[in-house]
């Protein structure tokens, strides 16, 4: 074997330019007919702003007269629009906040007029057939509803919407209100040039730069302006603000568009505030938190000295977001860095950072599972843990924390610390499925910290519960209803728990061991590596691919005799995972007794800490996405039918990593990493994998897997529901085809004169950027910002060069320096090594980069 370290090498980028974009939605023919018949569009829409208007006049008056808190002027529109209309358009023609994106057509805007004056005028324009009115025709009507029962179904929570007509005037709630303060205005179109001199063009040039930077300070006034204003409105109703911006018991996360307060306020309050204050996107209770504990313990073994020799000074570090840790711990003691631990509990105090959740503890278990594994790990510990401490004794996060204020307490505090921590896991769920209205204020912090801070968060998916009470459901109330494992998945109750859902954090599912079957016992899991019983699953919100990896958690069991139970019996071992445990209340060092989502997530940690290790000026942008690179199905999974794969990626993912396949090459494996890089919206990057002729050997048929995986992160936006409306820019892929020379495709790929033609044939890859075109139906790649496929081809097909496109798109932002920051990861690998691949790719890169700096200097001196 050769003698090299097997490094990854370096992805070349090629060409950079505009990006060529092809397709864009059809044309409404509802808007085609209200443009064509002005008249009687325009009167169905100037009587429905009318009524609406009035009735909304009347309303402020009948509450003034009861004596009811003033609400800042301001009138709430639900319109419907056509899907393919920049809602921009709804500011810059009518003078409306857009206050939330909704997915189906829907958006809810503010009116600061209440008598909607500039929204009539426009009306009237379109019926006359005025240049720039044209937008009217998009908008296909106004909600005049006075009790707005279709603006309360995309205000509220399901289980808030099924209860509203029936809130308690005097009973107390707890709610999460959700604010924009978009405002009305945007950053202004960046002029270009022309042949404007170089005097008048630094004129107009500054002079851009000075608005946009005004409207940034605009926009920080008006949040501030906002959050005074509803806290004084809340405070009339007597309420209590639990959570604010500006201090008092919480510090709120503070996104680009909006912010959230927790608020306690009696039904009549809470009634009245949602009805009339305009410019809510989102009312919902706030979840509970689950950590399940499983406390049957039939393994007890001696405790023996363990010779565990401490991370090296400048190892990675891994924060464990949690329960706290019992520090002093045998196998955990020497890689706690217990100088950083700090417990973020309101009245304990910073040092209280011990595990108090009896028997066993919880975040003990995570770190032992992040630092050993299945405790078959080396001596030598390979990261430092560091504990932050936000649970309870209870395992419970308390109501009066805001998780997404604790999450960014967290995470500045330890990424700003010594070590400039950059991975944290987070093995904590809400108890119920994720929202999909909304991406939640937790989930969106998670998102935001992300890109702010190149920081990556692994976190659980969540688990199923045993039983559970209505509206929720657990294993035993799905399979009684007739829902079989796996089929119960599809439920809505089994989708991933907030903020699993969060784009930017690796979210982890977990599968079993092994299939178990006694005359008492079953397990749900059927194969190593299938799902477990209790693991939820995806798709995520905006139908991401969710758990986009999965680890060993263990497996319940399901008895066979009547009635029917779920449990973890002692009888099964090998169906648990075996991990380190709190001993404070007695018990062994290590069971093998733990199951949960939980405790795959650390596991996933641990690689990423490996890849922190031999990686480290690398981002955790290609962390992620080496992980996800290294994912593979069971082999099992091949057998099945195109529909079962499917499902089995709404619950695997991408599957099981593995560190040795992320963190290393050989000689049938090489990895191109590309470094991370950004985008900006239209443009596109071109990068090129020059295969050899030893590797596309003409005689030879060997499988040789692809896997291309792009992570990459952009500024979050809450009060959109779609994910290209979500975030600033928007990013995807696209290759050259098996037969399609290199010109051709970036004439595809780039922008510019070139007639644009088809060549050649796909690759075949198994999901594909339309739910029609891959292997697997149903589900795209490119709706996530975690975009990975592969495809199978013999050796003697691969093109000369593999070409791959980066494009960016625009999302919410008018910035033309607003960006998404991405890292892109491609691996060849010859599935049955009958051929050595790395040192021909090496050289084969060497030499186009050696290519490429010639073509630079030729040009240069050409030049001059």
């Amino acid at each position: 074997m050769a003698d090299h370290s097997f490094e990854h090498l370096p992805l070349v980028l090629r060409r950079t330019g505009p990006a060529r974009f092809t397709g864009g939605g059809e044309a409404d023919p509802l808007t085609a007919a209200n443009r064509a018949n002005r008249q009687d569009h325009a009167q169905n829409l100037a009587t429905s702003a009318g009524e609406w208007s009035t009735n909304w006049v009347a309303q402020q008056n009948t509450r003034t007269e009861a004596n009811l808190p003033a609400i800042p002027a301001g009138i709430p529109l639900l319109l419907k629009v056509d899907p393919n209309l920049d809602i921009d358009e709804l500011r810059k023609r009518f003078e409306f906040e857009v206050v939330s994106e909704e997915e189906d057509g829907f958006v809810i805007v503010a009116s600061a007029d209440i008598s909607l004056q500039t929204f009539q005028e426009v009306i009237g324009n379109f019926a006359g057939e005025v240049r720039g009115s044209a937008t009217v025709s998009s908008i296909h009507g106004i909600d005049t509803d006075p009790n707005q029962k279709e603006r309360l179904t995309r205000l509220l929570s399901e289980k808030l919407m099924a209860e509203w007509a029936e809130i308690d005037d005097g009973a107390d709630y707890v709610i999460d209100f959700g604010i924009s303060c978009v405002g009305d205005w945007q950053i202004p179109k960046k002029p270009s040039r022309g042949r404007r001199t170089d005097e008048t063009w630094a004129k107009v040039e500054s002079q851009w730069s000075h608005e946009r930077a005004e409207a940034y300070i605009k926009w920080d006034e008006l949040r501030e302006r906002r959050v005074e204003e509803a806290e004084n409105i809340l405070i009339e109703y007597n309420a209590e603000v639990l959570g604010n911006y500006d201090g008092g018991n919480i510090d709120a996360p503070a996104l680009p568009d909006s912010f959230t307060l927790r608020v306690k306020l009696s039904g009549l309050a809470l009634r009245d505030f949602v009805l009339n204050y305009p410019y809510l996107f989102e009312v919902v209770e706030p979840d509970d938190i689950e950590t399940p504990q499983h406390v049957r313990r039939e393994e007890r073994e001696d405790l023996e000295a363990a010779d565990l020799r401490a991370p090296s000074e400048d190892a990675p570090a891994v924060c464990v977001i949690d329960s706290g840790i019992q520090e002093n711990h045998l196998w955990l003691e020497p890689a706690i860095d217990q100088t950083t631990s700090t417990c973020f509990l309101k009245g304990k105090l910073p040092t209280d950072v011990a595990d108090e959740v009896l028997p066993d503890g919880h975040g003990t278990r995570v770190a032992g599972a992040l630092l050993h594994g299945e405790h078959d790990s080396a001596a030598d510990l390979e990261v430092w843990v560091q504990n932050a401490r936000v649970l309870d004794e209870q395992c419970h996060l308390p109501q009066d924390m805001l998780p997404a204020s604790v999450m960014r307490d967290v995470i500045t505090r330890f990424h700003e610390g010594p070590r400039r921590t950059r991975i944290f896991n987070h093995s904590i769920n809400a108890d119920a499925p994720c929202r999909t209205k909304h991406m939640s204020s937790w989930a969106a912090e998670i998102d935001q910290l992300s890109n702010e801070y190149d920081i990556l968060v692994i976190q659980s998916a969540g688990n199923i519960r045993d039983t559970a009470t209505p509206p929720k459901f657990g294993l035993l109330n799905l399979l009684e209803s007739g829902q079989a494992f796996p089929d119960y998945f599809s439920s809505p109750s089994c989708r991933i728990a907030n903020p699993a859902q969060s784009l930017q954090a690796l979210t982890v599912g977990s599968v079993g061991y092994r299939l178990y079957e006694d005359e008492d016992w079953q397990s749900f899991a059927t194969a190593a590596g299938d799902s477990s019983g209790f693991s939820r699953a995806g798709l995520g919100i905006w139908e991401t691919i969710k758990p986009e990896v999965v680890e060993f958690g263990g497996d319940y069991l399901l008895s066979k005799g009547s009635p029917r139970t779920i449990g973890t019996p002692g009888v099964a071992e090998s169906c648990y995972a075996r991990l380190t445990r709190a001993t404070l209340a007695g018990g062994p060092a290590i069971a093998r007794d733990g199951v949960g989502t939980s405790f795959a997530a650390p596991k996933v940690a641990k690689i990423a800490a490996r890849l922190a290790k031999v990686l480290p000026d690398e981002s955790t942008l290609a962390y992620r996405g080496l992980i996800a690179q290294s994912a593979r199905w069971p082999d099992w999974a091949e057998s099945l039918s195109r529909e079962q794969q499917s499902a089995l990626l709404r619950r695997i993912g991408f599957g099981v990593p593995d560190i040795d396949r992320a963190s290393t090459n050989s000689d049938f494996r090489t990895t191109f990493l590309s470094g991370t890089r950004s985008i900006c919206s239209g443009e596109c990057h071109v990068f090129q994998v020059p295969i050899p002729n030893a590797v596309r050997t003409p005689g030879d048929e060997f499988d040789v897997r692809i896997d291309v995986t792009l992570s990459y992160a952009a500024t979050p936006r809450r009060t959109r529901r779609t994910q290209r409306g979500y975030l600033a820019t928007w990013t995807d892929w696209i290759t050259n085809r098996i037969g399609e020379r290199q010109t051709t495709f970036l004439t595809r790929a780039l922008r510019g004169g070139d007639e644009v033609f088809n060549e050649g044939q796909g690759f075949g890859w198994t999901i594909e950027n339309r739910s029609d075109w891959g292997r697997i139906p149903t589900v795209r790649r490119n709706v996530g910002t975690l975009q990975k496929d592969w495809a199978l081809l013999k050796s003697n097909v691969l093109p000369e060069d593999f070409c791959i496109a980066v494009r960016g798109h625009r999302g919410w932002s008018l910035d033309p320096d607003s960006s998404a920051t991405y890292a892109l990861t491609v691996t060849f690998e010859v599935l049955g090594q009958e051929l050595r691949i790395y040192e021909p790719l090496r050289d084969a890169v060497i030499e186009l980069q050696n290519e490429i700096e010639l073509e630079a200097i030729e040009i240069e001196v050409d030049e001059t």
